[in-house]
């Protein structure tokens, strides 16, 4: 072999070598039908906590991150135990009934620096029965594999532990990656975290969660970023980092109904990423096959590009915004209609309406948007769960809304 020819063939192997590690420092699809496919499997059983499918769910999320180094920030391993009561209705909002174990997963990269990211997840889901939250008219006994929610955030923090490790990022930073439990019962396994934090809280500069983030529609492409307004670099970063041709539907509050309200009200800036809630949503039919895997890596490509450029600045200075309110925990009725989170006009867009709930019953379609219930007008998503609670089981009452461009009105009974 002649020396153009080593020398030729010398260059190719570089080259290569440069894709494949370019390429194994970029998201995988594969990688995150791999992780989604298992912790949505029924051998899973829903991951309920405390139950066998989401002690197979944390084993599983364990063997992955093990290899990359990270070291275990857990009290028994990457294992952080607590247990809670469990509520005995979906309005109870103080645990009466049984105990349960739950498991937070703690996995960390050491930069001995003075300032900590932590990226985290809900990896728990509603199991067999849905738990008082399933939206499916008959839950017993069918499995809720939850492959949205949340097995695609999981699946995204494994990938982002990856991505992050391999290239090295975010070097001023300590990283800690989390995967939550007890979500789905009231953001029990954030709030243990950022109670029994195992450094110093101090350190904590951000916090980012990723809550359903595989179900990103094509056509739309919106994605809703909650936690905006909690730090004034936000807003910027967001905006210069979307090179995605996303629609971003930005949301400023702190708090809302996932994992990063619980650092938020220790006054760390949050950001949480999320796209959009489907028919599918709460029910057994949230599977895997219905995950737009190209569309999530998008999202984590987006993430990290958020990330470098908040990790790039001197500070991520901390804005208390103004807390939603926390009538969605109060009322006693419900309309049976699955909202359109990344709906921004006037009105609550519906995305699907539950079957023999009072919607359905009254002929609402997805698509629809509510204006009116009642004498209350609806501006967006929060104001219609504080109107809710003012309504009562049995209370019935003419509603406002728009189909197209015909506006109808129908009567409701609670």
């Amino acid at each position: 072999m002649n020396k153009f020819r080593i020398k030729a063939l010398f260059i190719l192997f570089i080259i290569i070598s440069g894709i494949m590690a370019a390429s194994a420092q970029d998201f995988s699809s594969a990688g995150l039908l791999k992780h989604i496919t298992v912790l949505a499997s029924d051998s899973l059983a829903g991951r309920a906590p405390g139950e066998d499918g989401e002690k197979m769910a944390r084993d599983y999320i364990v063997k992955q991150i093990s290899v990359l180094g990270l070291m275990p920030m857990g009290d028994d391993g990457y294992y952080q135990q607590f247990s809670y009561k469990a509520s005995v209705n979906p309005h109870d909002t103080v645990g009466r009934g049984e105990e349960i174990s739950g498991t937070n997963i703690l996995a960390y990269l050491d930069r001995k620096a003075e300032k900590t990211l932590i990226i985290g997840a809900h990896y728990d889901h509603l199991g067999t029965d849905g738990r008082g939250s399933s939206l499916d008219a008959n839950p017993a006994g069918k499995i809720h594999n939850g492959a949205d929610d949340n097995a695609s955030g999981s699946a995204g923090v494994m990938e982002l532990a990856r991505v992050i490790t391999q290239k090295n990022a975010f070097k001023g930073f300590n990283v800690l990656f989390v995967w939550f439990s007890a979500e789905e019962a009231g953001l029990i396994g954030s709030k243990y975290l950022s109670n029994h934090y195992p450094l110093k809280l101090e350190q904590v500069k951000m916090m980012v969660n990723l809550d359903m983030i595989g179900r990103l529609n094509d056509s739309t492409r919106a994605v809703t970023l909650m936690g905006m307004g909690t730090s004034p670099i936000f807003g910027q970063i967001l905006e210069d980092a979307n090179v995605f041709r996303f629609k971003t539907v930005m949301d400023s509050s702190g708090t809302g109904p996932s994992d990063h309200t619980s650092f938020y009200l220790k006054n760390i800036p949050v950001l949480a990423f999320f796209t959009g809630t489907h028919k599918d949503y709460h029910k057994p039919s949230d599977d895997v096959e219905k995950i737009n895997f190209s569309g999530e890596v998008d999202v984590l490509r987006y993430v990290m590009r958020v990330l470098t450029k908040c990790t790039a600045q001197n500070e991520i200075p901390f804005v208390a915004t103004k807390a939603k309110t926390g009538a969605a925990a109060s009322f006693k009725v419900t309309l049976g209609v699955m909202p359109d989170y990344s709906f921004d006009g006037p009105g609550l867009r519906i995305d699907g309406v539950t079957d023999g709930r009072p919607a359905s019953k009254a002929g609402f379609k997805g698509g629809d948007v509510l204006m009116k219930i009642g004498e209350f007008e609806i501006k967006d998503i929060y104001g219609y769960m504080e109107i809710l609670g003012k309504f009562k089981k049995g209370d019935k009452v003419n509603v406002n809304l728009k189909r197209g461009k015909e506006v109808m009105d129908k009567e409701v009974e609670f």
